[in-house]
């Protein structure tokens, strides 16, 4: 997974996880809301109600008769004298065994109904609240209590009654209310939180930009300022990389050591051959010398590339390589009276890798190409797309067989068939390229001859 798809499923899945827990914290909260709004609207009605049972069973008396009365005037809810107001008053005189009830008294609002309630086994003084259905069809919260009337005999319920409607009523309102503020607050909070992601994540983006110029080689460490939760990351990723450029420098040193140490006995076993020209013994010790030194050369050349091709910030222009490799061919081929052409090589076309190992595959190709051609070798190069460039170097020669071509890249290292120069044939070329994750490609030149296009990493 590229940086960039990590940075976007971590932004996806924070956003995720901030959405699904901010509706469930707003769903919980609407309902806690609403739930607790109702019972309070509840406390306070029952609280009312039983006021207003409190305030008729104050004016509850006895008349001459012995018979029960209320003083409707002394009431001082006006409601109680309106038909079907959504306020009644109702007193039954309960059977002594306290199966059934009979209706005595009742307000004016109940007009020509009653309230129908079942028969509840109550203390006397004991308070009941519960709901019913009262007249049309209206749903009730009744609050009854049970008595005994001085100077009336039996015992009795009173009972005050109040619509639930208005009530219903406010609790859906709030409902509406609450539920309109909370997507109101909920959609600041998204906003809130997509601004928080962004702002989060911004120094992971700029990090990865820096990440991005090291590995495109237009930066050879992370720059910028980042924040102090980052920056440890940061600094270990430097130390990854100084350790990463001392082991190269310490590859680099033992590489050149060996190479010190062995071309002092190859010189002179050179020099101890060429004293006897002729014999067959020094002719053998020259070849093997060339070939060791071949080897050496070769051997010496891949462990560089192999330890250098993947550090970060390498970037080689084209160009001044290629110019410079140009005129030493025009001098080592000076006798043959080949023209070099290099054709619109772009100046800002870079290779990511180090000017030696570029100078070392295209000086090769060169080279062999210089001893094919007739008159002319040809190079152009150009950008395949942001990460890869291609090198074609043609030339008018007699060219190699289709046959053959694969066979020559595919050999590896078989000093008898190599080309003679540099000590690194076409195979070995296309080695140290595939160390690059490149390669050589052998086809037909218009020139009429071979054409060798090398494939390699660009940095932009």
């Amino acid at each position: 997974m590229t940086a960039r798809a990590w940075l976007t499923s971590l932004r996806v899945r924070l956003l995720a996880l901030t959405l699904v827990t901010l509706a469930l914290a707003l769903s919980s909260a609407g309902w806690w809301l609403t739930s607790l709004f109702r019972d309070e609207v509840m406390r306070e009605f029952d609280a009312t109600l039983v006021r207003q049972l409190d305030q008729v069973t104050a004016r509850l008396q006895v008349s001459d008769i012995g018979a029960p009365v209320i003083d409707t005037r002394a009431l001082s809810d006006p409601r109680l004298d309106k038909p079907f107001s959504g306020l009644y008053w109702q007193l039954d005189r309960l059977a002594p065994d306290g199966s059934g009830r009979e209706e005595v008294l009742r307000s004016r609002s109940l007009w020509d109904e009653a309230l129908s309630l079942s028969v509840d086994t109550l203390a006397d003084g004991q308070l009941h609240l519960h709901e019913t259905t009262g007249p049309q069809g209206t749903r009730l919260r009744v609050a009854e209590r049970a008595l005994q009337i001085d100077g009336a005999s039996g015992r009795w319920r009173l009972m005050m009654a109040a619509d639930l409607q208005a009530s219903d009523v406010a609790v859906q309102r709030f409902g509406r209310v609450l539920t309109l503020s909370l997507v109101a607050l909920g959609l600041l909070l998204v906003l809130a939180a997509l601004t928080q992601v962004a702002i989060g994540l911004a120094p992971l983006q700029a990090m990865q930009a820096a990440l991005a110029r090291v590995r495109d080689g237009t930066a050879q460490r992370i720059e910028g300022r980042f924040p102090a939760e980052v920056q440890p990351l940061i600094d270990e990723f430097h130390a990854v990389l100084e350790r990463q450029e001392a082991s190269l420098e310490r590859a680099r040193t033992q590489a050149g050591n060996l190479a010190h140490a062995l071309k002092t006995p190859l010189a002179v076993l050179t020099n101890a051959a060429g004293q006897h020209p002729g014999h067959p013994l020094a002719t053998t010790v020259g070849e093997q010398v060339q070939a060791a030194r071949r080897q050496v050369d070769w051997h010496l050349a891949r462990a560089r590339v192999a330890a250098t091709h993947r550090l970060p910030g390498q970037r080689t222009p084209i160009a001044p390589v290629l110019t410079g490799l140009l005129r030493v061919m025009q001098k080592v081929h000076a006798d043959r009276a080949i023209r070099w052409v290099a054709t619109d090589i772009d100046p800002a076309l870079c290779f990511a890798g180090e000017a030696q190992d570029l100078q070392e595959m295209l000086g090769n190709l060169l080279d062999n190409a210089g001893r094919a051609a007739r008159q002319v070798v040809r190079v152009e190069a150009r950008r395949l797309d942001d990460r890869l460039l291609v090198i074609d170097v043609s030339d008018d020669g007699p060219g190699i067989a289709d046959a053959q071509r694969k066979a020559v890249l595919q050999r590896g290292i078989r000093l008898d068939e190599s080309t003679p120069g540099s000590g690194l044939g076409l195979a070995i070329v296309d080695d140290l390229a595939q160390l690059y994750d490149g390669r050589v490609t052998l086809g037909s030149s218009s020139l009429g001859g071979l054409q060798a296009s090398l494939s390699l990493p660009s940095v932009g």
